[in-house]
């Protein structure tokens, strides 16, 4: 089946074209070459976490394929690769002896994208804290912060002549809030009160790192990944506008304004104030170099009921259904690109930095049309539609004055998708899991000719 017309966008001619991943959905080889369990291994092994049931033990195996992966990346024709690696196959112990063979997994995939054209974007943290280090505390120990800066300086070591782009955290509010306070994902502590100092900490090692790469790699450009989503009440009665702004201050404002502002928000103040010492709000907020912005769609919430989970009842909203989908039935999600458009002018006026998104893309849980057809082609259609209505939103919001640098797409491969593991296919390239086989699917086709015919479109903007 042919593909769309031609797309062309509008930008820079600096812009940067990429693909995102993390180590813990794609990698594999969970337990081999001194990896140890990672937080995300304990939570998928338990019954009920994950809706399919799988684990992230094989996924796309690219552990084991690493060389080939480089050369799907390549030949997209894409200049930056977003990738993050594993604490736990580096560090076993989560701190202490590092693990060689760890380092030169890392080597050969670094060295692979610069052989290739390819700029390495490296994510210290993706979700997969060491099992260790949880059953010392994890992010609620304010002892991580150190634990973190030796894994940062193990990073800006090894692999800082080579890597001049880092992220210190991606999607820090997902990680604590479902995962400290709402028990949806690693750890499933159902706490608040692990919650709050598991935030402030996480913050703190965000500057500690930050200072720790600046201090040890030359001319080394240093942001933080948000996923940042508008926030909507689910009606109009003030309990509902209540649940909402409690909400936007948890997801949009307790990681971006600390790290990139210096402040928390006016609501959640109070119970944060228990744990902030000295001048922890200057070390949380060191100077960045750009925002990382993950976009999707907006959220929308309400009050928790009176017989609700005391965690709801604590924190005071609970998730919501949207108003409508664009279009229903496949993407099992909403489409509002102009929510894209909305936040990215505010990103870029609240926090005055150039903004990358790195991370925006489709799911489809069903798995229809992400599966090879009798042709043997993956006709994704769905895929390129979602990113062609975010792109023009994206180009609007340059058009109309906001600071954007670059764009990649999530995900590079089929992965395991978290909760949904690997029944939820965001990749441009398919993975068939059984076999480790690499399909690029349409979109992986149209994206690539996308950013071919953006390396020399003139600046518009």
């Amino acid at each position: 089946m042919p593909l769309p017309p031609p797309f062309t966008l509008s930008v820079p001619p600096s812009f940067i074209w990429g693909v995102s991943s993390s180590a813990y959905q794609i990698e594999g080889a969970t337990t081999e070459d001194g990896r140890t369990p990672c937080i995300w291994d304990t939570h998928a092994a338990k019954p009920g976490c994950v809706t399919d049931g799988s684990t992230a033990a094989v996924a796309a195996d690219h552990y084991h394929r690493v060389e080939d992966d480089v050369a799907l990346i390549a030949g997209l024709g894409v200049k930056a690769y977003r990738f993050s690696t594993s604490w736990s196959r580096l560090l076993p112990d989560g701190v202490g002896p590092i693990n060689p063979k760890g380092l030169a997994f890392y080597d050969r995939l670094i060295d692979g994208l610069l052989a290739a054209g390819v700029t390495p974007w490296l994510c210290l943290y993706h979700w997969d804290l060491p099992q260790a280090l949880e059953e010392r505390g994890g992010w609620s120990n304010r002892d991580i912060v150190q634990w973190f800066a030796d894994y940062a300086t193990v990073v800006a070591e090894q692999f800082g002549d080579r890597v001049r782009h880092f992220a210190t955290v991606n999607e820090p509010n997902v990680a604590t809030l479902f995962g400290y306070a709402m028990g949806w994902a690693a750890p499933a502590a159902y706490s608040p009160a692990r919650y709050y100092p598991a935030v402030h900490h996480l913050n703190l090692a965000h500057g500690a790192a930050v200072q720790i790469l600046r201090d040890r790699i030359q001319k080394v450009q240093i942001g933080a990944i948000h996923n940042i989503q508008p926030i909507h009440p689910a009606s109009d009665s003030q309990q509902d506008r209540c649940a909402a702004e409690t909400l936007d201050a948890h997801w949009n404002g307790i990681f971006a304004d600390a790290q990139y502002l210096g402040q928390y928000p006016d609501i959640l103040r109070p119970h944060l104030e228990p744990f902030i010492r000295g001048d922890d709000l200057k070390a949380m907020a060191p100077k960045l170099d750009w925002f990382g912005l993950n976009h999707y769609g907006p959220i929308w919430t309400k009050a928790p009921a009176t017989d609700a989970a005391q965690f709801e009842r604590e924190l005071g909203f609970v998730w919501a259904d949207s108003p409508n989908r664009r279009p229903p039935p496949l993407l099992g999600w909403s489409i509002f690109p102009e929510a894209f458009y909305d936040t990215l002018m505010h990103v870029s006026s609240r926090y005055g930095q150039p903004v990358y998104v790195t991370e925006n893309g489709c799911g489809n849980p069903s798995g229809r049309s992400d599966h090879p057809n009798h042709f043997g082609r993956v006709n994704d259609r769905h895929r390129i539609l979602y990113l062609s209505r975010y792109l023009r939103q994206m180009e609007k919001a340059l058009r109309d004055g906001a600071d954007i640098r670059g764009y990649f797409v999530w995900s590079l491969l089929d992965a395991f998708e978290w909760g949904s593991g690997l029944s939820n296919r965001f990749g441009l390239i398919y993975v068939d899991f059984s076999t480790g086989q690499r399909i690029p699917k349409h979109s992986a086709r149209w994206y690539s000719r996308l950013v071919r015919r953006q390396s020399t479109y003139p600046d518009k903007v």
